[in-house]
């Protein structure tokens, strides 16, 4: 039915929203001093015969940058650690923020759907930074702050970063704002799990198509943020304290011998396919490839 790989990735968070459909190629990593990073394990099926790429499964263990370690570093930067996103000030840099892009948007208008990312930091004054999700709006621009504000079931259509720093005499307003591609959705409601190699042919969906297409089923998965590394370590801990290792696990099966998983919905045709999923490798079972150079050589955001 193909090859099947057992993935080890060690990986750190980018500026693109899971939203955005964007490769992670064409996405930034984040500055160091706001960095979060983790490890995740998958199991991914791929067959270029029958065109099928498919994620099995996956989980996710990610935590902030050392908050402690960063303020050594640059005792001026931002704080890593997120702020409470109800926080009015937080609140306020991001309706601010927005109403300045609106107020220089020639035709659409836009709300708030939820702050997704919050930090602060002391500039010439208090200043906050924030991420949030925005949705079209039927307010017109005339209407201003007011209608600045939706329900947070919305669809959003894009991701906004904006800040608010007040000075002595005045305030300072930044925003950008990155918006989505059109994504059709299935009849169900969930975004197609099964990816497709290029050449491949869209097949209908539903029990009334002329063939057996196969259905949208999404992978197996979870992520898991944890606090900062010295969250619960005295101001001062020891450097030489070991390290805490990312708990990830993924098992679709404990059973030595392996267990068959029923992937007929990857594959047109009657037949039922069946593939033979083993135990996740440990430590010890690794390629002789593995693992592969950092892209990012900080010790502050290489999981143990």
């Amino acid at each position: 039915l193909g090859s099947l790989f057992y993935l080890t990735l060690d990986v750190l968070e980018t500026d693109c929203h899971v939203l955005s459909k964007k490769a992670w190629k064409d996405c930034r990593v984040r500055n160091l001093h706001d960095s979060v990073y983790g490890q995740c394990k998958a199991m991914f099926l791929l067959n270029k015969p029958r065109r099928v790429l498919h994620s099995l499964a996956y989980n996710c263990t990610l935590r902030p940058v050392s908050r402690r370690k960063i303020h050594r570093m640059c005792p001026d930067c931002p704080s890593p650690s997120p702020i409470d996103l109800s926080d009015p000030s937080v609140l306020e840099a991001a309706t601010q923020s927005l109403e300045k892009y609106n107020s220089e948007s020639p035709s659409k208008q836009y709300s708030l759907v939820k702050i997704t990312r919050a930090s602060n930091q002391w500039v010439v004054g208090p200043a906050y930074f924030v991420e949030y999700l925005i949705t079209e709006s039927t307010c017109t621009k005339s209407q201003g702050s007011s209608c600045l504000l939706q329900l947070s079931n919305s669809v959003p259509v894009g991701l906004c970063i904006g800040s608010l720093t007040r000075g002595p005499i005045e305030k300072f307003v930044t925003v950008t704002c990155d918006f989505f591609e059109s994504q059709d959705q299935n009849p169900g409601g969930e975004n197609s799990a099964v990816e497709t190699l290029p050449g491949m042919e869209e097949v209908p969906q539903g029990k009334t198509a002329p063939t057996n297409a196969p259905s949208q089923t999404p992978p197996r998965g979870s992520v898991q943020y944890l606090p900062d590394l010295d969250d619960n370590k005295p101001e001062d801990g020891r450097e030489t304290d070991p390290q805490e290792a990312f708990p990830v696990k993924l098992d679709l099966t404990t059973d030595p011998q392996g267990e068959a998983l029923d992937v007929s919905f990857l594959f047109l045709g009657p037949e039922e396919q069946r593939l033979l999923v083993l135990p996740f490798p440990g430590e010890g079972q690794r390629s002789a490839e593995c693992p592969g150079p950092a892209q990012e050589s900080s010790p502050l955001v290489l999981p143990p």
